[in-house]
């Protein structure tokens, strides 16, 4: 509008009077059309100058105000455009930040997950094995057990025989006098 770039047109025009410039084709907030009468010269001052010359300066001078007044509202918008993408960027950046390190948590979290598991499974492999060979040990002692046991018996029955014939032998050969022997075990 005020500033170069601006394609819209603007027309400046005097009512009858000269009194009253009227611009067409834009829109003046309040707070521009306010500073304008702020700045405005009074009535006394402006029916000073009169004729062609007077109304062109004032016209002039006018037109300047609405062109600086529009370009400071266009600086403004640029302005608060320019925060608006800077925000924007600076959300996206952030948003994106917040992404990679929410993917990168769930990829840790994963990774823990299976680390785990595959540390489940390997221990279970362990115990598996652990348990077949006590097993496998649990069956040979009591293999090795039973063997002793039928060797004690074996060897128990024999030393049973052995002192029994002994015994017998002993007795053929000393006879004992059972008077004697009475006396002895009182």
């Amino acid at each position: 509008m005020g500033g170069t770039a601006s394609t819209r047109r603007v027309t400046f025009e005097a009512d009858e009077n000269e009194n009253i410039t009227v611009v067409k084709g834009i829109r003046l907030s309040e707070n521009v059309i306010d500073r304008m009468k702020e700045t405005s010269p009074s009535g006394p001052k402006s029916q000073r100058y009169s004729g062609a010359y007077g109304a062109s300066v004032s016209d002039e001078e006018l037109k300047r105000r609405v062109a600086e007044e529009l370009a400071l509202e266009e600086a403004k918008k640029e302005s608060e455009n320019q925060k608006r993408l800077k925000q924007s960027k600076e959300l996206d950046s952030e948003k994106a930040f917040a992404n990679e390190q929410l993917t990168r948590a769930i990829l840790r979290e994963r990774i823990s997950n299976e680390e785990e598991r595959a540390k489940a499974k390997h221990l279970a492999k362990q115990l598996e094995e652990k348990d077949r060979v006590i097993k496998k040990q649990d069956a040979f002692y009591k293999e090795q057990l039973a063997r002793l046991e039928e060797r004690s018996s074996e060897f128990y029955k024999v030393t049973t025989e052995q002192y029994q014939k002994a015994a017998e032998e002993v007795e053929a050969k000393f006879k004992a006098c059972l008077r004697r022997e009475d006396k002895i075990n009182f």
